[in-house]
């Protein structure tokens, strides 16, 4: 291959099962790892040309298509996407949230706004930043970082994949991946399915391996992988992202009028 696929990925414990043996798998591509937001920016700007980006950026994109099948979603509660608070919900006047997100940043406002009533300001958290600094009355963490917090000051800890699943009794979807139109993925699309279907059977190996690098105990890692996250994208899924993109074009936080196209290499030539 002249051109390898390039490949990004969250650098985070819930994408490890979905990267399970893509070296492999995928020997010609480069996977490069960065945080949620870094990578849409990527695709964005063609330095990649499939991510594993969050599902917000799909539909602020447009043009995108999906790897049919994946996505890390959950049905209930998420572990490490929580919003730290000092009051409850219907008393935050000022929250912070992680440069890194985009898909719960967006989640986080529709709560507030659509499910308690509520107007915050809203300002960033940098990735640098200690979440206990900011002068907020909460503060969205996502990923590792969220799993490894604990904020004492805050007085709340709000599970967002379980405030979304209570209030819409859906799925929540976090990520998908996303390819730019006109890739030929090559064969990478099976691969980045294969790699799934590899990482959900060697759950356990992966959180042995990757816990003592998070500084987390190796079977809460186990449980999160297991049977905290889901890896498909079913029909209840894709409901739950339609419902999620409606809410956020009401918001004006995505564009409408995006579909959910998926991709499929023998319509490639047809629109070269």
């Amino acid at each position: 291959m002249d051109n390898p696929i390039r490949i990004g990925a969250v650098n985070y414990l819930n994408t490890k099962p979905l990267i399970c043996d893509l070296d492999l798998l995928a020997p010609d591509a480069e996977l490069i790892l960065d945080v949620p937001s870094r990578l849409a920016n990527m695709l964005a700007d063609g330095e990649l040309d499939v991510g594993l980006i969050p599902a917000i950026e799909y539909f602020r994109a447009g043009g995108y298509s999906i790897v049919p099948g994946v996505a890390i979603a959950t049905r209930g509660p998420v572990l490490s996407v929580t919003l730290f608070s000092r009051t409850p919900w219907d008393q935050i006047r000022r929250v912070a949230l992680d440069a890194g997100s985009r898909t719960s940043a967006a989640l986080t406002q529709i709560l507030l706004r659509k499910r308690y009533g509520v107007h915050p300001e809203i300002m960033p958290l940098p990735l640098d930043c200690g979440a206990e600094d900011v002068d907020a009355d909460a503060v969205l963490l996502i990923g590792d970082r969220a799993m490894r917090a604990c904020l004492p000051g805050f007085a709340h800890a709000y599970d967002l994949g379980q405030e979304w699943y209570d209030w819409t009794g859906l799925p929540f979807v976090y990520a998908v991946w996303a390819v730019r139109a006109g890739v030929d993925l090559a064969g990478v699309d099976a691969a980045l399915i294969e790699a799934k279907r590899r990482g959900l059977a060697r759950a356990g190996l992966i959180a042995q391996r990757e816990a003592p690098r998070l500084g987390l105990d190796a079977g809460f890692c186990r449980r999160y992988l297991a049977n905290i996250l889901h890896f498909d994208l079913g029909q209840r899924e894709q409901a739950g992202l339609h419902h999620y993109y409606t809410l956020a074009c009401e918001l004006g936080l995505a564009p409408r009028g995006v579909s959910l196209e998926y991709y499929r290499s023998e319509h490639l030539a047809e629109s070269r």
